[in-house]
C-alpha cells in the first residue's frame, strides 16, 4: 500500500514539473523546452533572444537567420500542417494572432501544447511592443530590453538618414510570376515602410492588395517600383518587369526605376526594423537622384 501511495506522489509530481514547463510558469524557460514558430518575424526575435537551439521548426517564412531555413518546415503560416507540427513534439508554438483561426488554436489545445500569441502592428512601436511580448512570454526580459536598445539605435540612425529623403511616389508590386500580380495598397506592411523611408505610397485609392492592372498603374504612375528580390526573378528580371502593360507609361517604367529588396526585411517589422528603412530609403535617394 505504502509503495502505491509513493508511485501516485510521484506522478503527480512529474505532472506538476510538466505543466511547469508547458505552461511557462517558472522564473527560467527549460533548456529542453522545444518551440514551433509560425511566422517569420517572431522566429527572428526567438533567434535573437538567444532560443534558436530551442526551435525545432517553423513555418516556410521563417527565413532570418539563414540557419532557419534548415529546420524542419510545417507550411505557410497561412495553411499550417497540423500533423507536420504535433509530430515535432513542441512544448510551445509561436504564432501571430491574425494568422492562427481559432480552429487550428483549438488542435493545438487539444495536444496539450501551449500556444502563444502575440499582436503585430505596422509601426516603431508596434515592433517594439512585439520584441517585448515575446521576451517576457518565454521569460528572457533582460535579453528583450538589450534587443530593443539596439532596434532604438538602428531606427535613430535611419530617421537622420531619411530627412534627406525625396518624396517620391513609390509602388509596391507583389509578383509571382506574370499571373500573380498584385499591388500593394494603403495599410499594409510595404505602405507603412515606405512612409517610414521617408516616400509616399503611390497608391491613394485602395487599402490591403488588389489584383495589378494597367489602368491602375497609369493612374498611380509612380517615380520608382518596389518589388521583392525574388519578385522581380519571377518576372524574369528588369526586362521581364518591362514588358508588363502599363509599365513603360509610367515614370518608372520611363525612366527604369526598379529596386528591390528582400521580402522578409522589407515587411518583417520586426528586429531589423531600422535597417529595413534605412536600405529602403537609401535605394529610392539613389533611384531618384
Amino acid at each position: 500500500m505504502k509503495k502505491i501511495i509513493l508511485l501516485i506522489v510521484a506522478v503527480a509530481m512529474f505532472s506538476a514539473c510538466r505543466n511547469t514547463t508547458e505552461n511557462n510558469t517558472g522564473r527560467q524557460l527549460p533548456d529542453s523546452v522545444k518551440i514551433v514558430s509560425l511566422n517569420g518575424t517572431v522566429s527572428e526575435i526567438v533567434a535573437g533572444l538567444g532560443l534558436e537551439k530551442n526551435i525545432v521548426g517553423t513555418d516556410i517564412t521563417s527565413s532570418y537567420p539563414e540557419s532557419l531555413k534548415s529546420k524542419p518546415k510545417v507550411g505557410h503560416n497561412s495553411k499550417i500542417n497540423v500533423e507536420g507540427v504535433l509530430s515535432l513534439q513542441p512544448n510551445i508554438v509561436v504564432a501571430i494572432d491574425k494568422e492562427v483561426s481559432p480552429q487550428l488554436a483549438a488542435q493545438f489545445k487539444t495536444a496539450g501544447i501551449k500556444l502563444l500569441l502575440f499582436k503585430q502592428e505596422f509601426s516603431l512601436d508596434g515592433a517594439k511592443n512585439l520584441i517585448r511580448s515575446v521576451g517576457d512570454s518565454l521569460l528572457q526580459q533582460a535579453k528583450a530590453d538589450s534587443l530593443i536598445k539596439v532596434f532604438d539605435t538602428e531606427v535613430a540612425s535611419a530617421q537622420k538618414q531619411i530627412t534627406n529623403t525625396k518624396k517620391a511616389k513609390v509602388l509596391f508590386i507583389y509578383a509571382r510570376g506574370t499571373g500573380t500580380m498584385m499591388v500593394g495598397g494603403l495599410g499594409t506592411q510595404v505602405d507603412k515602410v515606405i512612409e517610414l523611408a521617408g516616400a509616399q505610397n503611390a497608391v491613394t485609392g485602395f487599402s490591403e492588395y488588389k489584383p495589378l492592372t494597367s489602368e491602375a498603374l497609369v493612374k498611380a504612375n509612380p517615380d520608382v517600383i518596389l518589388l521583392f528580390d525574388d519578385g522581380l526573378q519571377s518576372l524574369g528580371g528588369t526586362q521581364g518587369l518591362e514588358t508588363v502593360q502599363g509599365i513603360a507609361q509610367t515614370n518608372a517604367g520611363k525612366n527604369k526605376k526598379f529596386i528591390t529588396m528582400d521580402g522578409a526585411l522589407l515587411t518583417g517589422f520586426g528586429l531589423r526594423l531600422g535597417k529595413a528603412i534605412t536600405e529602403l530609403s537609401g535605394k529610392i535617394n539613389e533611384a531618384v537622384k
